[in-house]
């Protein structure tokens, strides 16, 4: 067993994500903090806080910058974050008089907390895509059965029956909301961190708000007055996560429950059983159910990240590193799951016939 069965070498095979997993590699990281410091190098050389030709030469300098990786490693090791090696790699790529103008008015937590920014927004981009299309797969799945009956279930016992488009309306619904709760976040949540050595940006004097305006705007971010000791947008976010994982799982579960019966749902595609060739277990079913517990328990760490205290906090901000980026992972993973598992519902519900 890995550390993460997201990147694992056969585990990946259930729960990777090939679009999601390389947002969060090292990689990825880098190239987002290469890009914070080359826009806030034009910034302030818009504003004259540092000389133009110094930008130009910042920018051309780190276009094709290459780290060494274990000096970064290292560099972790004994400050606890990447950026004072990493910076001290970027002014020797860069030379002479420009490189005093590298990073200037920022600190570690601006580049590290607006590269993941940068990637969450990336990545909400492809969660919203599969959210639709979840939805729209449910909507197939209604038009074709859903006046087929099936029999409705209160505290696990037969109540009464129902149709499977009550059924399918209520998988549907809260996707519905959380597709909004999406928009609604992508539309302001992924703010530009830039405050500098304690949030008052005071290398900047009166140009610090022009300066971080400027470099929200080089970054497609929105504008916001630092918040580095003020988690309650990733929060936020992380919440929504788990709840399309929650209501994703609620699907799985349900299709489940469906499959032990029999009768009511044919599915393909169902994994096998080495000790039972008859069977076919609902793999994708349960991998919802499974995830959507993964994020539950997530939720609860984001929330403890909450608690920083005073300017900055070293222990809160690490436990976000921990977390959200598999947050993220498990709720790209239960969205392609339950595509999948759209696909291999054949029928839903006890046709007129049967």
């Amino acid at each position: 067993m890995s550390l993460t069965p997201f990147e694992h070498p056969f585990l990946s095979g259930l729960m990777g994500d090939t679009e999601i997993a390389p947002l969060f590699s090292a990689e990825a990281d880098i190239a987002a903090m290469l890009r914070f410091e080359i826009a806030l190098a034009q910034a302030e050389a818009e504003h004259g806080i540092i000389p133009a030709d110094a930008a130009t030469s910042i920018a051309s300098a780190l276009s094709d910058f290459k780290p060494d990786m274990e000096a970064l490693a290292n560099g972790v090791a004994n400050d606890g974050v990447v950026i004072p090696e990493l910076v001290r790699q970027l002014r020797l790529t860069v030379g002479g008089a420009a490189s005093k103008n590298v990073h200037f008015g920022a600190t570690s937590q601006d580049v590290i907390d607006t590269s993941l920014l940068l990637r969450l927004k990336t990545a909400t981009g492809l969660l919203a895509k599969r959210l639709a299309s979840t939805i729209a797969g449910l909507d197939t799945v209604r038009r074709r059965d859903g006046q087929n009956a099936l029999m409705g279930h209160t505290r696990m016992q037969a109540a009464i029956p129902i149709t499977v488009s009550d059924r399918v309306q209520s998988w549907r619904e809260p996707l519905d909301r959380s597709a909004q709760r999406l928009a609604l976040f992508s539309a302001e949540g992924f703010a530009v961190q830039f405050g500098g050595a304690a949030g008052t940006l005071e290398k900047l004097g009166d140009k610090g708000a022009d300066v971080r305006a400027a470099l929200a705007r080089k970054l497609d971010l929105a504008n916001r007055p630092q918040w580095h000791n003020q988690r309650d947008g990733l929060a936020e976010f992380a919440g929504i996560l788990s709840l399309i994982s929650g209501s994703l799982g609620k699907f799985g579960q349900d299709v489940a429950l469906l499959a032990e019966v029999g009768g009511e749902i044919r599915l393909s595609g169902g994994g096998g059983s080495s000790a039972m060739p008859h069977k076919q277990n609902p793999v994708a079913a349960e991998l919802l159910v499974s995830l959507a517990r993964f994020n539950a328990v997530q939720l609860s760490a984001m929330h403890h990240s909450l608690v920083h205290e005073q300017e900055r906090s070293g222990a809160a901000w690490t436990l976000e590193w921990l977390v959200l980026p598999q947050m993220v992972a498990a709720t790209g993973v239960a969205l392609s799951t339950a595509i999948r598992l759209l696909g291999q519902i054949e029928r839903l519900g006890r046709e007129g016939h049967d």
